[in-house]
C-alpha cells in the first residue's frame, strides 16, 4: 500500500470533517465581517476555501485544471453553501480514497508536483483556514494530536514557499511546549490565542 495514502489519507477524512463543522457554524450574518486574513473578510476567506480544500482537492485527484466558472463563483451566495461545501469534501475525499491516486504527479498549471505532497498541502490548508475561519465566526477548529502533528509538519516543510507568495505571515512567537496546532498556526503567521470574531 502506498505510504502516503496510509499516513495522510487518515488526516484528510479527519480535517474534511471538522472543515465541514465548522463551515456549518457560520452564519449569513458573519459573512460581511473581517477574518485573519486582514485583507479578506470572512466571505473571501470561504469562497477562498471551499474552492481549493474541496473542489480543488478533488480535481487535484483527477488530474484536472479548475475550470474558470469555479474560480469565479461566490458559493456563499448559494442557499445551503455549507451543506453543499460538505458534499463535496466527501467527494473530493472519496476521489483520495485509491492508493494509486497517491503516486505520480499532479499538474499545477505549466508545473507539476508529486501527488502525496499536492495533498498534504490541502489537508494544511482545510485545518489553517478552517481555523481562520473558526476565528474570525467565534468557533473552534479542533484536530487529533496526530492531525495536528501532520499540519505542524506541512507547514514546517512548506513554509518558505508559502512566504515567498505571501502565503504566509512571519512567525509568531509560543512556548515550544504549545500543542502542535499552536504551533502550527504559529510557524504560519497566525497567533492561536487571536479571535477576530
Amino acid at each position: 500500500m502506498n505510504d502516503a495514502y496510509k499516513n495522510v489519507y487518515p488526516h484528510m477524512v479527519e480535517c474534511a470533517a471538522e472543515a465541514a463543522r465548522v463551515a456549518r457554524g457560520v452564519t449569513d450574518g458573519q459573512l460581511s465581517g473581517p477574518s485573519y486574513c486582514t485583507d479578506w473578510d470572512v466571505r473571501t476567506l470561504v469562497n477562498h476555501w471551499v474552492l481549493y480544500t474541496s473542489h480543488g482537492l478533488e480535481h487535484r485527484a483527477l488530474r484536472k485544471q479548475l475550470p474558470e466558472e469555479l474560480t469565479a463563483r461566490d458559493f456563499t451566495a448559494e442557499p445551503g453553501w455549507a451543506e453543499a461545501y460538505a458534499e463535496q469534501l466527501d467527494r473530493a475525499v472519496a476521489a483520495w480514497d485509491d492508493p494509486a491516486v497517491w503516486d505520480g504527479e499532479v499538474p499545477l498549471g505549466t508545473e507539476r508536483m508529486p501527488a502525496a505532497d499536492i495533498a498534504s498541502m490541502i489537508v494544511k490548508e482545510m485545518a489553517v483556514h478552517g481555523w481562520d475561519v473558526a476565528a474570525a465566526t467565534g468557533g473552534t477548529f479542533r484536530v487529533s494530536d496526530g492531525a495536528a502533528r501532520f499540519v505542524l509538519d506541512v507547514v514546517d516543510t512548506h513554509a518558505e514557499l508559502y512566504r515567498r507568495y505571501d502565503g504566509f505571515a512571519d512567525p509568531v512567537d509560543v512556548p515550544e511546549d504549545a500543542p502542535a496546532f499552536d504551533r502550527a498556526l504559529a510557524h504560519s503567521g497566525r497567533d492561536p490565542r487571536r479571535s477576530t470574531a
